[in-house]
């Protein structure tokens, strides 16, 4: 059958912070680009959020979405190991599901785009005659991190946690030893040597796609593209296609009754993202914080963990115990005129739209910088885990968007004087004088100019349509 315009596969890894980004790539390619897309879903069917984020992508319907047979990996993997080595070993017991997927579609893709756990799945394409990509729904950053990982490897004797120095990678902002990423905290671990094939196999693709834009990192992106890079021996380009986020659904509700009241920029929304918990002692504290700061607030709160920081992970939308049971005492009661308790979710892209909301309390997840740098919101960082560390060290110093507590919240405790001490500065912003503010409605301009026709994410989506174009050229002589 003659193809008559690209087809995209996309392959996501269970997880709504996977899930979504790999959803509005799809959407963009056929509402932009002209591309017909497949989403091949690997959902761990624990958590109604993605559910309900799967159910509300089929209208309108712009993508095919097919959820991949469910794998059983009980006797594969041990279920406390880290969530890292959980997907990882999901997404690899998967590729026969998705091999006989792809060989059974009447419309064969021309290229098949992956998550960066899916990288495994890389050698399907070269079977079907596809092109190959790497999808990074996060920073330039951590792409070189990445990356540059299985060299790193070669060159530090030790933890890199006990590292004296910051671990360098070439023509990038170092990176302080305890800003590693999850996988590279013990060496001795699953998760490292998943995350060093990552790093690998990743360069055997035709590129990478980056949820960024080129004036939010053109430093790193600038490294990225130096042929000196990894010392010249592999090249493979970086195609930065971002800011991709969730549009604003319209959705009514009491919580939108309520900001409607509130003045203009005088909110924080506080929220740890789909799959962040915290302790009962920091929910206390940040409960008292708040109340301490006299600042207007909605909080999305979630009973407190006893695990993990990132035990919510595979379960997220989930209910359980009235999270408002945890507060302290008279909480409810006392900030009943300040702030709004919502439990376990928010329409998160809508709240940040809201002209009430002037800050976000953030686990400072990537897709939920990005929500909020495209709604000209600064940000309160507050990093749980993954690759969280290294997006608050780039947000506070050097995208310059946002604050953060002096010590780190998944090691220590923050306590109530410092949350109300930034709750302060973030909404008082002491007349403009911190720039944050400035700064982040600066980038919400740039991050529209970069996708609007002729910007530069807009322009990167063309070339890789030409590329597409012309592999499916070769694919339809090849049929004739």
């Amino acid at each position: 059958m003659e193809i008559s315009k690209p087809h995209a596969a996309l392959l996501s890894s269970p997880g709504i912070g996977h899930l979504i980004p790999v959803l509005e790539l799809g959407n963009r390619l056929v509402t932009q680009h002209n591309f017909a897309v497949t989403i091949f879903v690997v959902s761990s069917h624990a958590s109604p959020a993605e559910a309900q984020v799967l159910q509300s992508s089929m209208s309108p319907k712009l993508c095919n979405i097919i959820d991949l047979p469910q794998v059983d990996i009980s006797g594969r993997v041990d279920p406390n190991a880290a969530i890292v080595t959980q997907i990882a070993v999901m997404m690899r017991e998967v590729r026969p599901n998705l091999r006989s997927s792809i060989s059974s579609m009447k419309l064969r893709p021309t290229v098949l785009i992956v998550d960066c756990f899916g990288t495994e799945s890389l050698p399907i394409a070269d079977e079907f005659d596809m092109l190959k990509y790497v999808y990074f729904p996060s920073n330039a950053w951590l792409v070189a991190l990445t990356i540059y990982v299985p060299f790193l490897d070669k060159i530090v004797e030790g933890e890199y946690v006990h590292q004296k120095e910051p671990l360098k990678i070439p023509g990038c902002k170092p990176i302080r030893p305890e800003e590693v990423v999850d996988p590279m905290l013990d060496r001795t671990n699953q998760q490292y040597f998943e995350y060093l094939r990552i790093g690998t196999e990743t360069l055997m693709s035709d590129g990478i796609l980056i949820n960024t834009w080129e004036d939010l990192q053109s430093t790193t992106l600038t490294a990225l593209r130096d042929e000196k890079f990894l010392g010249g021996i592999v090249k493979v380009p970086v195609y930065p296609v971002g800011p991709i986020t969730r549009a604003v659904s319209g959705l009514k509700s009491d919580l939108f009754d309520w900001l409607d009241k509130q003045p203009s920029e005088s909110v924080i929304y506080v929220s740890f993202g789909s799959g962040g918990l915290l302790s009962y002692e920091q929910m206390t504290e940040v409960a008292w914080g708040l109340e301490l700061s006299q600042q207007r607030f909605v909080w999305v709160v979630r009973p407190p963990t006893i695990e993990a920081a990132d035990a919510a992970f595979f379960t997220a939308g989930k209910g359980g115990d009235d999270p408002l049971s945890y507060l302290p005492d008279g909480f409810l009661t006392r900030t009943q005129s300040l702030g709004l308790m919502v439990p376990f979710w928010a329409p998160q892209v809508d709240v940040l739209n809201h002209p009430s909301i002037g800050g976000f309390l953030s686990h400072c997840g990537w897709s939920s910088t990005l929500e909020s740098i495209t709604n000209g919101v600064p940000m309160i960082v507050w990093p749980l885990y993954a690759e969280q560390k290294m997006n608050a060290t780039l947000l506070t110093e050097e995208i310059g968007v946002a604050i953060r507590s002096k010590v780190l919240p998944s090691k220590k405790v923050v306590q109530r004087e410092e949350i109300e001490k930034m709750a302060r500065m973030i909404i008082e912003d002491n007349g403009g004088k911190n720039g944050i503010r400035g700064r982040v409605k600066e980038l919400k301009h740039s991050a529209d100019k970069a996708l609007s026709k002729g910007g530069s994410s807009h322009n990167t989506f063309s070339q890789l349509e030409k590329q597409c174009k012309m592999c499916m050229e070769r694919q339809n002589a090849s049929t004739q």
